[in-house]
């Protein structure tokens, strides 16, 4: 489990943080500035040079930017309820307020450059970064977990083109799909790096898109989806270190190779003869001949439940070094990672995206990386400052706390209020921990049923439904292929 480092001096270094809490009445104008502004420097927010947002208008860089990271944290909030928060806090505040019209904004929302986005988001991992300390490294390694997942989008035709639906599907039936492979870092929670690529994509042609982020002395940490032997190869010739699950179809006989330890082989694996597709030849041509790797049977026993075997492939050569029950112990963490993406799709509603065209989608998955990685990092302060393991903290508890605490924040008029609420909102989140459940399952099922509506199976400007006693039926014009 992860402990917070010990810091004899933290209270200088916190007190530097609270005095970038800004005035709320001279510059703060929206909550989540008042709140999450010390981690965003502000001249990335300022007004541009030329192009969009160079000129000074109601729904500017700053206030557009701050309107749209709100509607992205309240998980499902419209665009007019962006508009009417943005408009009370103008009127608060004595400045203009925007219009009333959704026109406006959506306008300014479309116009957010991506490069800014992009500038804030690399900001924020490396404050984050460079804010965790030397106990937080596993074996004095950084740990970068890599994971895939997808998300559904507005069945527009922009979205179809840019990431069409599932071929089986008729059109007017399905939903655009983005494939999403991201890094994780372990020790702080945030997502740091991420890809996208239609669904048909597999996510190891989208990690070749992710390695010049993987830096000489990280680990690797994945699923058994990642452990082929040409990403072990190129973790090895980036100066990385790779801890994957075995994948089930390579055969594994713990009676060969050199013997480092009860269920712990170091054996070679020789080059494939074929080239996988993700990788172009001369890139299969710069990989070595043969690979020295490592295999662990990591047991997980629970007082309960049927002992669980799983097969460790690792670079990690070193069994004094790295031993085979602190890399058990490691690929158990990667579950944690997993968390992270529920929180992503279920607590903030990210598995079903709003934007009809492919840039707003761009910015809307940036936006909500950014409100992750904003909470995360509350959270880390809190626990650095309390002193309690990061992972116990409630991820939907800071989120929740953070909205109604930035309000209280925005309304304090001085600089004494603000500490002070600042300093009790570690404390909230801090007590609010995960209870531990060793050995709970989650299954992956739903108890409600769904209504009983008939199936889209056409576009829904020529489908037709008729009720009939309490239930629905397709017509039978309407069974027929289109």
């Amino acid at each position: 489990m992860m402990t917070t480092a010990d810091f004899p001096a933290w209270a200088s270094s916190f007190s530097s943080h609270l005095k970038r809490l800004r005035p709320a009445g001279d510059s703060a104008l929206h909550q989540f500035e008042a709140l999450f502004g010390l981690w965003i420097p502000h001249h990335l927010l300022a007004q541009r040079d030329e192009k969009a947002h160079s000129r000074s208008r109601c729904w500017n860089l700053r206030l557009v930017f701050w309107s749209f990271l709100w509607q992205v944290a309240q998980a499902g909030a419209s665009c007019r309820e962006a508009i009417r928060q943005a408009q009370s806090l103008c009127h608060n505040w004595g400045q203009r307020p925007p219009p009333d019209q959704t026109s406006p904004y959506c306008q300014a929302r479309a116009h957010l450059p991506l490069e800014a986005l992009d500038d804030v988001h690399d900001s924020l991992v490396r404050e984050a970064e460079k804010a965790s300390a030397a106990r937080d490294l596993w074996c004095g390694h950084r740990v970068c977990v890599v994971d895939g997942t997808t998300v559904t989008l507005p069945d527009t035709p922009e979205n179809q083109e840019a990431w069409p639906q599932q071929s089986v599907q008729k059109p007017g039936c399905g939903f655009p799909i983005v494939r999403l492979v991201a890094f994780f870092n372990l020790a702080t929670g945030l997502l740091t790096q991420w890809v996208t690529g239609h669904w048909r994509q597999h996510e190891l042609v989208l990690l070749q898109g992710l390695w010049e982020n993987l830096r000489a002395g990280e680990v690797l940490l994945g699923d058994r989806g990642f452990s082929g032997w040409a990403v072990l190869a190129q973790c090895v010739r980036r100066g990385a270190h790779g801890v994957f699950r075995l994948h089930g179809a390579r055969k594994v006989n713990f009676r060969q190779g050199v013997r480092l330890g009860r269920d712990d082989r170091q054996v070679t694996w020789l080059k494939p003869a074929a080239c996988p597709a993700y990788l172009t030849p001369e890139q299969w041509a710069q990989l070595p001949a043969q690979l020295s790797v490592r295999l662990i049977r990591s047991r997980l026993s629970l007082r309960g439940f049927r002992t669980r075997e799983v097969i460790l492939v690792t670079t990690l050569l070193d069994p004094k070094k790295y031993s085979s029950h602190a890399v058990g112990q490691l690929y158990r963490q990667r579950w944690e990672m997993e968390l992270t993406l529920r929180n992503l799709k279920t607590t903030l509603q990210m598995e079903h995206l709003s934007c009809k065209n492919p840039n707003n989608v761009e910015r809307e998955l940036r936006l909500h990386f950014l409100v992750h990685n904003l909470v995360r990092r509350l959270m880390l302060e809190a626990a650095r400052q309390r002193r309690v393991p990061l992972r116990q903290i409630s991820f939907a508890g800071a989120l929740a706390a953070a909205r109604r605490y930035a309000e209280a924040l925005l309304q304090s008029r001085t600089k004494r209020q603000r500490r002070l609420l600042f300093i009790e909102l570690l404390r909230v989140l801090a007590a609010d921990q995960l209870p531990k459940r060793p050995g709970r399952r989650e299954p992956r099922a739903v108890k409600r049923r769904p209504k009983p509506y008939p199936l889209l199976n056409r576009h829904r400007r020529v489908f037709r439904e008729i009720p009939h006693q309490s239930r629905y039926r397709a017509p039978n014009n309407c069974a027929t292929k289109a």
